[in-house]
């Protein structure tokens, strides 16, 4: 099982950055296709940004531009790098896992049901 625990959320004013982490109880780069989700109150949960073995990255629409994706294998620790936040950035953001099967293009990890393991969330608030 793979334990995931997120770090880095507080509050911000809007066009401020945060840099969320997320710790992995394991060696994650080679099995396991390592994502951002997010839940805004009231809302259902969405992928933000996600990465694959080999570095094949895939962002949401309302991510891309502002909010990078990495990883640093050497710590077993993600990071979301967000730029320029909103306050429609405002969720729990969560960071999750998925167990890779080869493919062209990361985007199908975006989906909540790839999801296999789900790290406990970490607050973002963006005011305006």
């Amino acid at each position: 099982q793979v334990q995931l625990v997120e770090s880095g959320g507080g509050s911000v004013q809007s066009g401020g950055s945060l840099r969320l982490s997320c710790a992995a109880s394991e060696y994650t780069y080679s099995r396991w296709c390592m994502s951002w989700f997010r839940q805004p109150p009231g809302k259902e949960r969405e992928g933000v940004a996600v990465i694959c073995p080999g570095g094949i990255s895939s962002y949401a629409d309302s991510a891309k531009g502002r909010f990078t994706i990495s990883q640093d294998n050497a710590k077993n620790t993600l990071y979301l790098q967000m730029n320029s936040l909103k306050s429609e950035d405002t969720a729990m953001y969560f960071c999750a896992a998925a167990q890779w099967i080869p493919y062209p293009t990361a985007d199908l990890y975006l989906r909540a049901v790839t999801v296999r393991y789900w790290g406990q969330g970490t607050q973002v608030t963006v005011s305006s």
